[in-house]
């Protein structure tokens, strides 16, 4: 049970300010009917965007992620860093970013202080945002738990080796090397235009529209390169492993990382996990969390793993998932900004630095040397361009270094 000073702590914090000035579009995104949360969509309404981002679980089948039994302490300085950054020529702050994204929370710490905290849209701490694809990060660590404890051999076995059903199929047959990667060469599509790939798999998937489990990567069966040769964003790649993950321990994706990672890096809520109709959880897209539980994970990650002496991750992993496994993995030769490691997003220049990132704008940086995090968490458009957040993400490290 938690001292007083902590109760106290917690109950100071349990809501962070909110931007004061209105926030962007938020008429089109629904504050006239409250922020609605709708039924999903491939095509969802502009006005359910805020309530789909952030209460997703309300309308979607899932399964509970258990907090811990004490929550890790976040303290707060004393005073809010004035962070600057150059965009388009002229200087911004935190108040002209969020003046013009659809943000719905910003975090920033450097350890365990919170140097920012900001809530747009009528949401708050309390909120579980969806991970969209920053969930595929949190498959890669749990593969990467599974290994240590002997549960999964190695990553050069087949995906078929813990996933039987998959057997002599195109993924079944690709090792998890290739699959952490997303150089698999199955032919798979995800274009996010409602009649793509990943659509198929939402629906067979999230939207209950297969038996589960491994019928939801049935229908992607062709392919089309040797696997290791190309990467290929392919949210099919992610599903797989988290087959391999369940079949390999035993355990549903949500119930492994409330053991694992959840619980004892001290999430101060339950998180969840988005379920098909054979109770698998969506290892691609399904993960619910606040946003100061997205930082506290991390800052596992940026202390690669460990927390208090105390290894959840192996660290060697930790750091095999955050770099580049091949040239062709590098940033600069994956199209965008960034290059890719294990189901990670990886930032260029000198200094390592990864990300967690889903669509729509959600995105954990982190920097292992100054131990600086930041979480994005918004309702954006498919697509929009991130490299206003980029800028802004590096002059937070260099400020707060």
């Amino acid at each position: 049970m938690r001292n007083a000073a902590a109760s106290a702590f917690a109950a100071l914090v349990t809501l962070a300010p909110s931007a004061a000035r209105p926030a962007p579009d938020e008429e089109a995104l629904g504050k006239a009917q409250g922020y609605p949360v709708c039924r999903p969509s491939a095509n969802v309404p502009t006005h359910c965007l805020v309530g789909l981002v952030s209460r997703r679980d309300e309308v979607t089948p899932s399964r509970k992620v258990a907090r811990a039994s004490e929550a890790r302490r976040l303290r707060r300085a004393d005073a809010e860093p004035d962070f600057r950054y150059r965009w388009q020529g002229t200087t911004a702050g935190l108040d002209d970013y969020l003046a013009t994204h659809r943000t719905t929370g910003l975090l920033i710490l450097k350890g365990d202080t919170i140097l920012a905290e900001r809530y747009q849209y009528e949401r708050n701490a309390t909120h579980r945002m969806t991970s969209m694809s920053m969930a595929k990060t949190v498959v890669a660590m749990l593969v990467g738990v599974a290994i240590e404890e002997g549960a999964i051999r190695s990553i050069d076995d087949p995906a078929q080796r813990y996933v039987p059903e998959l057997k002599g199929s195109a993924y079944g047959e690709t090792a998890l090397r290739h699959l952490l990667s997303m150089s698999s060469g199955v032919r798979f599509s995800e274009t996010y235009n409602g009649t793509d790939d990943v659509a198929l798999l939402a629906r067979l998937s999230v939207a209950q529209g297969s038996a589960g489990g491994a019928a939801t990567v049935v229908p992607f069966g062709t392919r089309e390169r040797p696997a290791g040769e190309r990467f290929k964003y392919a949210s099919g790649e992610t599903q797989v492993l988290g087959l391999v993950l369940r079949g390999a321990t035993g355990k549903p994706l949500a119930d492994y990382l409330s053991e694992k990672i959840w619980q004892p890096m001290g999430a101060e809520a339950d998180a969840s996990w988005l379920i098909d109709k054979g109770g698998y959880e969506a290892a691609f897209t399904g993960l619910n969390a606040t946003v100061r539980d997205y930082g506290r994970l991390g800052l596992l990650l940026a202390n690669d793993g460990a927390i208090e002496g105390r290894q959840l991750i192996p660290a060697a992993w930790v750091r095999a998932a955050t770099t580049p496994p091949a040239p062709q993995f590098a940033p600069g030769r994956v199209q965008g900004l960034f290059g890719y490691g294990y189901q990670t997003w990886i930032l260029g220049g000198t200094r390592r630095q990864f990300a967690l990132r889903g669509i729509r704008g959600q995105f954990v940086f982190v920097d292992p040397a100054s131990k600086v995090v930041m979480v994005h968490t918004a309702a954006g458009e498919i697509g929009a361009p991130v490299a206003e957040l980029v800028s802004l993400w590096s002059r937070v490290v260099e400020q707060a270094h």
